[in-house]
């Protein structure tokens, strides 16, 4: 197959003026050396852990495409206090996407790497909006014949997230876990992993429509965070599971803390020894996500034994060890169309994604909504 001299890729860019500026540029393709394939990026996701470098702080409310085809760029005015946080990025030109999917055109000259080639892979090497990507070959989860560049489009992120909470149950000695946002294309995949695996979960969610898709999928624990009983109902899941552990996607108010006071307040249905200091038993929450940006806010009402933490899915890999990385990538890749199965609300080019109308709709992250950029398309 011929390959072109050039090909697209999305950057994003805070400049000097307070601006966020979103476009393609052309740039020459990359030959690849010894150890390394260029992959024909066919399908790559918008995750939310996406969004945040290519929009940074910048609110999109007011973004504005100029412009139109390859050429689209999309801009916004970028606030005062928005710029003295993005202060680090100033003027630099960030590539976007961090994990996607395509099929292997070239490799080096070693023998792994030209065996990849005309095989569909998957990476999660960033910069994946763009039409082609020169990434290590032992970076690369090669598919199996039967499964499509959409299908492995989102087998590193949400599936790797969803079965690191699980890992980190087991190591910090956790009966049960809580999650929020639960509906998501991550959350779905938590409570198939866990009904597999024999964990009890507590899923929040905030509107009906998505406790009933939980429950049709056989969740037993699912609490709505927009009923008027909402502590009562999550009180009681968390008595009935023994759930020490929660993982928060929303990040802001006071939803980690609502968890940790549900957590204490089941504990002490069942007291062991009376302390002034409340339970003994640890009770943890991982932020892992941003979704509310309102600052997070703890009542400490929940006694000494707590704590909440940020959680970041290429950190655990790295404390977890390399042995585990390969046995979470290996079930990924076994499970890859069933219990890691992706959902996406609608698929777009890159040029689509530089429109200020579409931005509006996968920059909102409503739960269970997820976009899939294809980059060969249009261009």
């Amino acid at each position: 197959m011929a390959l072109p001299a050039t090909y697209k890729q999305m950057l994003s860019t805070v400049t000097a003026d307070a601006e966020l500026r979103l476009e393609l540029v052309e740039k020459d393709l990359p030959t690849p050396k010894t150890g390394e394939i260029l992959v024909r990026v066919e399908a790559t996701p918008i995750n939310p852990s996406d969004l945040g470098v290519m929009f940074g702080w910048t609110d999109m409310d007011k973004a504005t495409t100029s412009n139109s085809g390859a050429d689209s760029v999309l801009s916004a005015s970028v606030s005062p206090q928005g710029m003295q946080v993005m202060k680090a990025r100033i003027g630099q030109n960030l590539p976007v996407g961090n994990e996607g999917a395509g099929t292997v055109v070239a490799a080096g000259d070693d023998d792994y790497s030209q065996s990849l080639i005309g095989k569909t892979v998957a990476i999660m090497g960033g910069g994946m909006y763009a039409q082609y990507r020169c990434v290590p070959a032992m970076m690369a989860l090669p598919l199996k014949d039967e499964h499509s560049a959409k299908d492995g489009a989102s087998c590193f992120v949400n599936p790797l997230t969803a079965l690191s909470m699980v890992e980190v149950l087991k190591m910090e000695g956790h009966k049960a876990l809580v999650h929020t946002a639960a509906a998501s294309n991550l959350g779905q995949m938590l409570n198939r992993i866990c009904a597999a695996d024999g964990v009890d979960l507590v899923n929040i969610v905030r509107k009906t429509e998505q406790a009933d898709l939980l429950k049709s999928m056989g969740a037993k624990y699912v609490v709505n965070s927009s009923d008027d009983d909402f502590m009562a109902q999550l009180t009681d899941a968390v008595h009935e599971t023994g759930a020490t552990l929660a993982f928060d996607a929303t990040g802001g108010g006071t939803l980690a803390s609502d968890i940790l006071t549900a957590m204490e307040m089941a504990a002490a249905r069942t007291p062991s020894d009376y302390s002034i200091y409340g339970s003994t038993k640890h009770k943890q929450v991982y932020i892992y996500g941003g979704l509310e940006v309102a600052p997070t806010v703890l009542s400490r009402s929940y006694g000494f034994a707590w704590g909440v933490g940020a959680f970041l899915l290429p950190n655990f890999l790295a404390k977890a060890g390399m042995d585990v990385a390969a046995r979470l990538r290996a079930r990924v890749a076994e499970e890859l169309t069933t219990t890691f199965a992706s959902n996406y609300t609608d698929e777009i080019s890159m040029i689509d994604a530089l429109q200020a109308e579409t931005v509006a709709k996968y920059n909102a992250k409503a739960t269970g909504e997820k976009f899939l950029v294809c980059p060969q398309q249009g261009l």
